[in-house]
């Protein structure tokens, strides 16, 4: 009798890890000053880079290979950019008695921000699941939210708290879709030496984000936007994100049913449409948001490592799904004569 491959333990991410010592660094050590300025400057370049090499690094032609699966895409980028957005604001009246206005605008921005590629991936994989179609909704949602995530935020969080004109989407343009449009440009020359050197890069995607944050989160310290936040207000933050990821996975797992998707595509909905990238949304955070960016992150580092450990059990236990088996090809057998 064959054994069922144990589940996996809810992985802890090491970056995760480093983000909070980045965070720490920022709280005991902020820069200030001429060091405030000149970190100000290297995040904005570090930012441009990050995009630019997630345009290089996305093939156009792969993505346009999987517009055959229209519909699948179609329903995850309708779960991340219109159904996760609707929860979020359904979650104004959590204001102010559960979540501040500070952190509910950070929970806001989370559902605007868009899907992940990698885990999305190898969750999809682990359960099963139609990898292929993960692949290509991962990539569109990351090409989408480009576009969608500034404009939402400035729709959705426009007026005085979130601080958007048409200079904050200026920079926007500047710092994100400019250098992203010309990593795509560039890619037919320049996706050799990133295929080739696929490692370093990664340390310097890594790198360039918690260079980010702790701008981010020392600028934050130097305004006092911190002592906004108390232990309480964390955990009722943490059981708000509980509740909404709950209510993404049921969705997009039984909405996909209902759509009439087969066991594959379902999971690859639901691991791509619940999930959310931190290393899209960090960068753009810190564009949109500026001196609150710290606050406008913190939701979704929380939700980032949630997602991971709550998906990594629910990949498990799809694993160990039956799978029908289709019946052997081959001559049917000949029938008795009648007499």
């Amino acid at each position: 009798m064959s054994r069922r491959p144990p589940i996996p333990r809810p992985p802890i991410d090491p970056y995760i890890l480093a983000l909070l010592a980045t965070v720490a660094l920022a709280a005991l050590l902020p820069a200030s000053g001429a060091a405030a300025d000149a970190a100000g400057g290297i995040s904005t370049g570090a930012i441009a880079l990050l995009f630019f090499l997630y345009g290089a690094r996305l093939s156009t032609g792969e993505a346009l290979d999987g517009l055959r699966h229209w519909r699948l895409h179609v329903t995850v980028l309708a779960a991340t950019f219109v159904v996760f957005p609707l929860l979020g604001l359904a979650a104004r009246g959590l204001v102010p008695v559960v979540l501040t206005p500070a952190l509910y605008g950070g929970l806001l921005f989370l559902c605007l921000v868009p899907s992940t590629i990698q885990s999305s991936i190898a969750f999809t994989s682990m359960a099963r699941g139609n990898v292929p179609a993960a692949i290509c909704a991962g990539s569109f949602s990351s090409l989408a939210g480009i576009v969608l995530t500034p404009l939402l935020a400035a729709l959705l969080l426009g007026g005085p708290a979130g601080g958007f004109s048409a200079g904050s989407l200026l920079r926007i343009a500047l710092q994100l879709l400019l250098p992203f449009l010309a990593g795509q440009l560039l890619r037919r020359w320049v996706a050799g030496f990133l295929t080739r050197h696929k490692k370093v890069l990664g340390y310097v995607d890594r790198g360039s984000i918690l260079l980010v944050v702790y701008t981010a989160f020392s600028e934050g310290m130097t305004e006092g936007v911190w002592h906004q936040v108390t232990p309480a207000r964390l955990a009722a933050l943490l059981g708000v994100e509980a509740v909404l990821l709950a209510a993404m996975l049921a969705l997009t797992w039984y909405g996909a049913g209902r759509l009439g998707f087969g066991r594959e595509d379902r999971i690859a909905i639901q691991f791509a449409g619940s999930k959310k990238s931190l290393a899209a949304g960090l960068p753009m955070a810190s564009v949109l948001f500026g001196a609150h960016a710290s606050l406008a992150v913190l939701p979704l580092m929380l939700f980032h490592q949630m997602q991971l450990m709550v998906c990594a059990v629910i990949a498990g236990r799809r694993a160990n799904d039956p799978v029908p088996v289709p019946p052997p090809a081959g001559p049917r057998p000949a029938e008795p004569a009648r007499r």
